[in-house]
């Protein structure tokens, strides 16, 4: 199914077994699909913006107006992501238990409880508290990638991925944009710097609580209905189409793998007679009977085990997703948690203000770069054979090239501003398509284990962004941030 433009508007074909669509309705939020692909991206937007209110104002005005040390500044940046990591290790089996619907928004109103108390912070200990807890919001990108696999086929779950994550990551490029501007015009109408940044939070904290209340209150768990349900509904749907003798179920083992094509003499069945008849089959892509059985007996997502999560655990597949995703979220998260104070120090005319700004444009660039790993994905995928190993490698070339970059810019520690930012923007380039690209191909490895593959894969980047602020925080006290950058490519 080639791209059209109806297809950003219209209502999406959807597989006739699972009802995930095979498109995209990016402008029709009236749609179910496309309401729930909003709520993805734009609830992750925010709780991304919440989890980063902090950083944009902490290098110079919460710095002075709380007695920091730069080490102690340092340091908190560490601590938001012990939260996030743990929640984001245990969203994925929530997810899979419960539905990322209920875990996302369950997420959002839960760590909208210490942004509201952020204003309270009065001193270092409170900011640790205080950007700890907050990190709870970072690990909503889990059911955020979850809920909208779970809505879209594997000819685009690719680009649907990399969009809401994509649009999810500028947050980190908004609060730089947002909170200083903010910050400024309260400043402006008479209050202290001290009462400022405290006032900054009302905006993000109202804006939590609500997309995490409509969320819940305008979204479906799963295309089928209710999460409890997606078992009886697969079979139903199959049995709607004539096919009787199959049990949902998983596959035997996580090594066993149904065929990702079917065989070439294997007819298709035609839905246009049934479509005639019956609305149900409205809208249905015509699959044969091996891909209905396939999408039943290997797509839909199991309760859980700890057996069956340790196993996915140590799979090689599981551990490659860590491992790619920690160089590119890790690096990522490093980078947006300094830059602003690298600009600052490096380029001191610019002031609080135009550092952010600059800054920013880091983040703003997921826009354009996680879509665009995600899309060429999809693109190798569907075009070329349906090949995973096209995707797989798609992600080593990311993360390859990315590295390149990243050691360039430490060797040359540009002066010139413009050389500066644009080597940070080709490098970003690469460095978030590679986000992009990796949940391209997580929802292809242990679908009936998706939420636990996830969560355990946007925790390696967490992990390894844990890791380098860490380092960078020792090497920025020394070697500036010239070594900082090449010790990221390395």
């Amino acid at each position: 199914m080639g791209l059209q433009l109806a297809h950003l508007y219209a209502a999406p074909e959807v597989n006739p077994v699972n009802r995930k669509a095979r498109a995209i309705p990016f402008f029709n939020p009236v749609n179910v699909y496309g309401r729930v692909f909003f709520f993805s991206w734009f609830g992750f937007m925010i709780a991304f913006w919440a989890w980063y209110t902090f950083p944009p104002l902490l290098t110079h005005t919460i710095k002075y107006d709380l007695n920091l040390s730069p080490a102690e500044v340092a340091n908190s940046n560490i601590v938001s992501l012990l939260a996030t990591l743990l929640v984001r290790v245990t969203a994925g089996p929530l997810c899979d238990q419960f539905g990322p619907r209920k875990v996302f928004g369950g997420l959002l109103l839960v760590g909208a409880i210490p942004l509201g108390l952020a204003p309270l912070v009065q001193n270092i200990t409170g900011l640790y508290v205080s950007r700890f807890f907050i990190g709870i919001l970072g690990g909503s990108f889990v059911p955020c990638q979850v809920w909208s696999t779970g809505f879209f086929d594997k000819n685009v779950v690719g680009t649907a991925n990399a969009l809401t994550g994509g649009f999810g990551n500028a947050g980190g490029g908004i609060t730089y944009f947002i909170m200083p501007a903010v910050y400024d015009a309260f400043v402006a109408s008479g209050r202290s710097p001290g009462q400022s940044w405290r006032l900054t939070f009302i905006i993000p904290l109202v804006m939590v609580l609500a997309t995490g209340t409509a969320l819940l209150l305008l979204c479906p768990d799963t295309p089928t209905g209710k999460w409890a349900d997606r078992h009886r509904q697969a079979e139903e749907n199959l049995h709607a189409h004539g096919i009787d003798d199959v049990i949902v179920d998983i596959p035997g083992a996580i090594t066993d793998r149904l065929p990702s094509t079917p065989p070439d003499n294997e007819e298709k069945i035609d839905l246009k007679e049934e479509r005639k008849t019956s609305i149900a089959f409205d809208h249905e892509a015509q699959l044969s009977k091996t891909e209905m059985i396939q999408t039943a007996q290997g797509e839909i997502v199991q309760k859980p085990t700890l057996r069956e999560a340790l196993l996915v655990a140590r799979s090689p597949q599981t551990i490659f997703h860590i491992l790619t995703y920690s160089c590119s979220f890790g690096s990522e998260l490093a980078i947006n948690a300094i830059l602003a104070s690298y600009y600052s120090k490096n380029f001191p005319h610019l002031g609080q203000t135009a550092s952010a700004n600059w800054a920013a444009m880091f983040g703003f660039l997921n826009f354009i770069t996680r879509p665009l790993g995600g899309i060429v994905s999809d693109i190798l995928y569907n075009y070329f054979g349906r090949s995973l190993w096209l995707k797989k490698i798609w992600i080593v070339v990311c993360g390859a090239v990315t590295g390149v970059l990243l050691m360039v810019i430490g060797f040359l520690d540009p002066k010139s501003e413009g050389v500066m930012f644009g080597l940070v923007a080709l490098m970003a380039i690469f460095l978030e398509a590679g986000n992009g690209a990796n949940f391209s191909l997580v929802p292809h490895v242990h679908p009936f284990a998706n939420g636990i593959l996830s969560g355990l894969t946007g925790a390696g980047g967490i992990w390894e962004g844990w890791c380098l602020r860490w380092c960078l925080g020792l090497w920025m006290g020394g070697g500036g941030m010239r070594g900082g950058f090449g010790l990221l490519g390395l």
